[in-house]
């Protein structure tokens, strides 16, 4: 897939924004995220922490379970902004390889800079997914 720098960026600016609806009282890290699905829709998600860590739920999970909620599942590209464009954590990368390991990543800063842009399988190599858990015929 190619992305326009202008689809990229309006990706960047989307999650940038989300970020500032984070709830994050302990780590004060605001990240803000923008999903695009293959049909075209955009989600957007922000970290929320929990006094209770472990309860803490982070910005690209929250958009790609608002997407899933909406019954999408194919996704194109999700936008990460961070203050200092910081990568998704393990989990994050293991629920995107759920749904695609084409599914490009764009890592920004505060700035709306874009830091760095990969894919899913570039992130998170020789990913545990669903073809795994197939019954041998």
């Amino acid at each position: 897939m190619n992305l326009t720098h202008e689809e990229r960026q309006a990706l960047i600016n989307l999650a940038n924004e989300a970020r500032k609806l984070a709830y994050v009282p302990y780590s004060n890290y605001p990240v803000g995220a923008a999903l695009r699905t293959k049909s075209g829709r955009s989600y957007t998600g922000v970290n929320v922490e929990n006094a209770a860590y472990p309860q803490t739920m982070c910005a690209e999970r929250v958009a790609i379970f608002k997407a899933v909620s909406d019954g999408e599942t194919e996704f194109d590209v999700i936008a990460v902004v961070t203050k200092n464009g910081g990568s998704p954590c393990g989990g994050c990368r293991q629920v995107l390889a759920e749904f695609g390991l084409d599914t490009i990543v764009l890592l920004a800063n505060g700035n709306g800079k874009l830091v760095k842009e990969s894919t899913v399988s570039e992130l998170l190599p020789e990913a545990f997914t669903p073809k795994h858990l197939a019954a041998d015929k």
